[in-house]
């Protein structure tokens, strides 16, 4: 079991590259299933959940060629489809969310699929209704083997149809599109997800052959095409950890480049952070932020509090809400944080408030934050990781408190961010791993 040692209270300098984008890379990858043709996938990040579902394909017989550190070329010449519905894969696949993502190119390809029980996260429901009833909707049957633990999903004759999600999942609508882009005939799928992963995911399709149309808005149409080749394809920055890094910069009063951010697929997320009063300067594709004493969180026109709450794109992503209630923390003004698609994500406040921090959990789903005005510093504890982006939020924190933080369970922090204590030791932090 690994642990972060932080000594906080260093003001964080330098210039700081974010990897590539995770969500993204979880579902191109899987799309390699979709062709026996080479298809070669860059800026990939290393990182726990992307080396397992590369380790995944391996074990299916895939062809993985690492080019360079953050390159690698796959080749589904010869899948064993048995393996997918073995012991190892429902063990190593039940520990990954993303797996879910290999059965729509696993129907549209192969006409069958097996989905475990999904992994990830403890973070509440996430439920597989929309993958599910997007399948039943191309002609797949479903059914759940008590006795394998497997959902067992079937389609000889895959074909498209016109279909109205439920909610705009953005792995149920990958996932979908995969199945659909080798179905006889044409798809429509209304209330898609239309963020910049799915978009470039779709891009990537349309490299290989596919027909899809209506790409970045929210209802696509997938015309079916008899086979798909390989491509180059290339990930976009990981628009959370551009979010991580400006509410690092601001909670440490650091001094943060991030170069090559990908602002022009950033959407509303650089607003947000301006809400809470973070100046940022953009060059080019690089993000400044300068060293800021206070930030005022603004107020809504009316005087009331300003609320911060997910919703699908273009508003503002889940992933980032814990790191804009950490940033508040030391901010001038109050925020009402408010969490609406994960009942259990806001369970990570109690240590926030053990380090000092002023916030009311109100409920589930929301917090209230009082700024501190940087009047105290927060002080280090010793405190655990209970999910990817709380882990990040707590050694935001960690940095920016007096004295020394440990945090444990950092695993998961390494599913979602590569290298992070290096890369943080290269703008000043005082971070080391350690083995217990």
């Amino acid at each position: 079991m690994h642990s972060f040692e932080v000594n906080g209270g260093k003001k964080l300098s330098g210039e700081i590259v974010p990897q590539g984008a995770k969500n993204e890379a979880l579902q191109v990858i899987s799309a390699v299933l979709l062709t026996p043709e080479k298809v070669t996938i860059s800026n990939i990040p290393d990182i726990l959940d992307v080396n397992l579902l590369i380790e995944l394909l391996k074990e299916m017989n895939v062809t993985v060629e690492r080019l360079q550190r953050d390159t690698c070329s796959f080749r589904a010449a010869d899948v064993d489809l048995d393996y997918l519905h073995s012991e190892t894969f429902q063990k190593k696949g039940g520990r990954l969310r993303g797996s879910v993502m290999l059965a729509g190119p696993m129907l549209s390809r192969f006409r069958k699929a097996y989905i475990p029980r999904p992994g990830g996260d403890k973070i509440g429901r996430r439920r597989l209704d929309t993958h599910i009833t997007g399948f039943e909707k191309l002609r797949t049957s479903f059914n759940y083997n008590e006795e394998d633990g497997f959902f067992h999903l079937e389609a000889p004759h895959l074909k498209g149809a016109n279909m109205l999600l439920d909610e705009p999942s953005v792995t149920g609508t990958a996932n979908i599109i995969m199945a659909a882009a080798m179905a006889k005939g044409t798809t429509t799928i209304y209330n898609a997800a239309c963020e910049p992963y799915v978009q470039q995911l779709c891009r990537m399709l349309n490299k290989m052959g596919a027909k899809i149309s209506g790409i970045g808005s929210n209802l696509l149409t997938i015309e079916g095409v008899s086979y798909l080749g390989g491509a180059e394809h290339r990930l976009l920055p990981d628009m959370i950890e551009v979010g991580s890094f400006i509410g690092m910069a601001a909670m440490t009063q650091g001094n943060i480049t991030i170069k090559n951010a990908g602002i022009d697929h950033l959407g509303i997320i650089p607003e947000k952070f301006r809400q809470l009063g973070i100046q940022m300067n953009f060059s080019g594709d690089d993000i400044h932020i300068p060293e800021q004493e206070i930030y005022e969180i603004q107020t809504f026109i009316d005087g009331s509090v300003m609320t911060v709450y997910d919703h699908p794109w273009p508003g503002f992503t889940p992933d980032l809400l814990s790191i804009v209630l950490v940033t508040a923390v030391q901010a001038k003004g109050s925020l009402l944080v408010h969490q609406k698609m994960f009942e259990s994500r806001l369970f990570f406040v109690d240590k926030l408030i053990d380090m000092g921090a002023r916030i009311v959990l109100c409920d589930p789903h929301r917090a209230v934050v009082i700024g501190l005005e940087r009047e105290q510093p927060l002080r280090g504890i010793t405190m655990s990781s209970p999910d990817i982006r709380a882990g990040v939020a707590l050694l935001i924190a960690a940095l920016s408190a007096e004295g020394k933080s440990v945090i444990q369970n950092i695993e998961q922090i390494d599913r979602g961010y590569q290298f992070i204590d290096e890369r943080l030791r290269t703008l000043g932090a005082a971070i080391k791993r350690t083995e217990k």
